[in-house]
């Protein structure tokens, strides 16, 4: 028993909060919507629509704003993540907005500090960009007309000229307490934020919700699940009831020795294991690994079926996204920074040790060394030396940190990672950091394997 689509949104089991969330979807991008309309439209209850609001304002499909009210917006893709809106902005500044409401959703693509004549600053000034400037009335109406945003720093605010023009263009004009120079500086963390954040992969960017998924209704026989894999060549099927919602999953293990017109639910693994789709595809790869299964179910928070996802779609996507170029540091990034890999002829380790120096960033409370630094740049050194040998990746289960004694700013100290066991599913390894005087710290570390790239 096959369904064409694990989305049925004219299903007579469609609850409320389903009807609101389809209504909302159906509607043009940009109508303003209010709770007590809709309600009234629908024939439900406030409360319930309100909790409905709730949901699609968390998925995207609407946004509220203040002197505007909520609005239907397009979802949001995570491959834009690096872009700003002119509405985000206003919250990152702890702006106030003057004028230009209907341009909060706006993306900018850059922003031009304000600190030079005019005709110079309009060079740099196109459509879509924000322009951070003080109290120059000129400047603001400039701006514009020329398709840029404004943000007025300094706490000071536009002219009832300028908020008039603002909102016939439908570009925000937004003031902050703080200076240029803290401004500029708080946006361009934000940005360099969400640069880091698309390197992580979510089961959400790899997964086609909108593609039928092949699942096995309640009541159906094995007859029909063994029809199933022959057609697709699969052998594990979520299970979902009338509603679309997952209740078990189905399996050769499941299925063998049993007749053909036994029901699926009296003999389905029930309670299966399933995964929202904002979490990690590292966090997938894990459950999948540590649980035997090759196909995972995304379901939304009401076990509703979303779509599935399989362990070599999983792979594949770990083995793209570590191809890709660094885009924004982290702080591990930033701690191993100037670290190089030494090669070293060694019978008693994996001849591989990485050198660097103690900068004065990397001071703790006492002026030494930070004990934390120390056990962070030991495991990435643990995890590249196996990424580098074994073209694989772990997922640390336990670190035991030992400090011989303290490391002085400014050393040069090496880091000698060294496996005990290396196997398919663990690994252990002995690291230990070493300076001019000899061991100063050293490590023992267990781990999981995950699949290679």
């Amino acid at each position: 028993m096959r369904v064409s689509s694990i989305h049925e949104p004219g299903n007579d089991t469609t609850t409320k909060h389903e009807q609101i969330l389809h209504y909302i979807q159906g509607l043009k991008i940009g109508t303003k919507i209010s709770v007590r309309a809709i309600a009234k439209e629908l024939g439900i209850s406030e409360g319930t629509v309100y909790k409905a609001f709730k949901d699609a304002e968390a998925s995207g499909l609407v946004s509220t704003k203040e002197r505007i009210g909520t609005v239907r917006i397009d979802r949001k893709r995570r491959d834009a993540l690096d872009q700003l809106t002119f509405g985000e902005v206003a919250q990152i500044v702890e702006g106030r907005l003057f004028g230009g409401g209907e341009g909060l959703d706006k993306t900018l693509h850059k922003f031009v500090i304000g600190a030079m004549e005019l005709d110079a600053m309009l060079r740099y000034i196109d459509q879509g960009s924000l322009l951070i400037v003080g109290n120059r009335v000129n400047v603001h109406r400039r701006a514009l007309e020329q398709g840029a945003g404004v943000l007025i720093t300094g706490g000071f605010e536009p002219s009832e000229e300028v908020i008039s023009l603002a909102d016939e263009l439908s570009l925000p004009i937004l003031s902050s307490r703080h200076d240029t120079y803290t401004v500029a500086s708080m946006i361009n963390r934000a940005m360099y934020d969400r640069l880091i954040k698309r390197k992580i992969m979510l089961i959400e960017d790899i997964v086609t919700f909108s593609r039928p998924a092949d699942v096995l209704r309640t009541g159906a026989a094995v007859s029909d699940y063994n029809r199933l894999s022959k057609e697709t060549g699969y052998s594990r099927f979520p299970v979902v009831d009338d509603r679309g919602r997952v209740v078990g999953m189905m399996t050769a293990k499941d299925a063998v020795g049993s007749r053909e017109d036994i029901a699926v639910d009296k003999i389905m693994t029930r309670q299966p294991i399933t995964a929202a789709p904002n979490i990690t595809v590292t966090s997938a790869a894990h459950t999948m690994a540590a649980e035997g299964i090759d196909l995972l179910p995304i379901v939304d928070r009401h076990r509703k079926l979303l779509g599935v996802v399989t362990r070599q779609e999983v792979l594949d996507t770990m083995r793209f996204a570590g191809k890709q170029p660094e885009s924004g540091q982290t702080f591990e990034d930033l701690m191993w920074a100037g670290f190089i890999q030494t090669e070293e002829n060694s019978s008693d380790d994996a001849g591989i040790s990485y050198k660097g120096a103690i900068t004065p960033q990397m001071s703790g409370a006492l002026g030494m060394a930070s004990e934390g630094l120390l056990t962070t740049l030991m495991a990435q050194a643990a995890r590249r030396m196996i990424r580098d040998t074994g073209k694989r990746d772990f997922l640390l289960e336990s670190m035991t940190s030992y400090y011989v004694r303290p490391v002085q700013i400014d050393s040069e100290i090496t880091i000698k990672p060294r496996p005990l066991e290396l196997s398919r599913k663990f690994s252990k390894l002995e690291i230990e950091v070493l300076d001019r005087q000899g061991l100063a710290a050293k490590a023992m570390l267990t781990a999981q394997m995950i699949d290679p790239y």
